[in-house]
């Protein structure tokens, strides 16, 4: 998991550097008709993108080219069940657009943001888009900015992608969110660990109902999400963001 560290790091994966993996755009499995419908010829150009620009930009790491389908690509959109139809939902420190882009190709009814403060990521974000020719929009910044949280705020959903620990998230992403809406976040083995740890923080910040839900897609890895509501804005996240932000500065 990567640390918050003055930026969102978003979902550039370890090993950006590392000489090794296939050079071949790995071929779609069967389920990607399943998954994405109408749009997986979309699917296809997103991996395909990420399988070369992406490499050659640093955003993915050679290592992950054979598994981007199982491990990124549909293990992102497996989370599309749980969003309920034509919600707004932000992707916060979208990096290479994981899982803000697959679930947008999966769920083409949802209103997505992705957001992101590196500049260069947020061009490859903007780059991809135009290519796919999809409804999207990024926005360059951090979730915790006030800007940022005047321009996407009162969300459906927060969803994010191997950002921080599971309270430094809540933090950041409570104040994008409208009262009753949800943080869904992608998290690894430790998910029921991290609730546990970081129940009093999140109830502090004004979540409710904390839980971990294991889903899949088809031929790929299953996807742990910590699903938490916001019931109410008392919680103080503003000021936890505003001194968070001043700390790093």
């Amino acid at each position: 998991m990567t640390e918050h560290t003055g930026v969102e790091p978003s979902r550039d994966v370890h090993g950006a550097n590392d000489p090794g993996g296939d050079d071949a755009t790995p071929p779609p499995p069967p389920s990607v008709e399943a998954v994405f419908g109408e749009r997986s010829g979309l699917a296809r150009q997103y991996v395909d993108f990420l399988s070369t620009a992406g490499l050659e930009r640093g955003l993915m790491g050679p290592r992950e080219r054979p598994r981007l389908w199982d491990r990124h690509v549909l293990n992102s959109a497996a989370a599309a069940p749980q969003l309920a139809d034509g919600e707004s939902v932000v992707d916060i420190g979208s990096g290479a657009g994981l899982p803000g882009i697959p679930l947008a190709l999966a769920r083409p009814d949802l209103q997505m943001t992705l957001v992101e403060p590196l500049l260069r990521r947020a061009s490859f974000l903007e780059e991809i888009i135009g290519s796919l020719g999809i409804d999207v929009r990024v926005i360059r910044g951090r979730a915790e900015e006030k800007a940022v949280i005047a321009e996407a705020g009162e969300a459906d959903v927060v969803t994010s992608r191997a950002v921080a620990p599971l309270a430094k998230l809540a933090g950041w992403s409570g104040p994008l969110l409208r009262v009753g809406g949800r943080m869904v976040a992608l998290k690894g083995s430790s998910a029921v660990e991290e609730i546990e740890r970081d129940r009093v923080a999140l109830k502090r910040l004004g979540f409710t109902d904390a839980r971990v839900e294991v889903v899949s897609a088809p031929d790929a890895e299953k996807t742990r999400l910590v699903i938490a509501t916001l019931g109410s804005k008392i919680g103080g996240q503003g000021a936890r963001s505003r001194g968070s932000a001043k700390r790093r500065r």
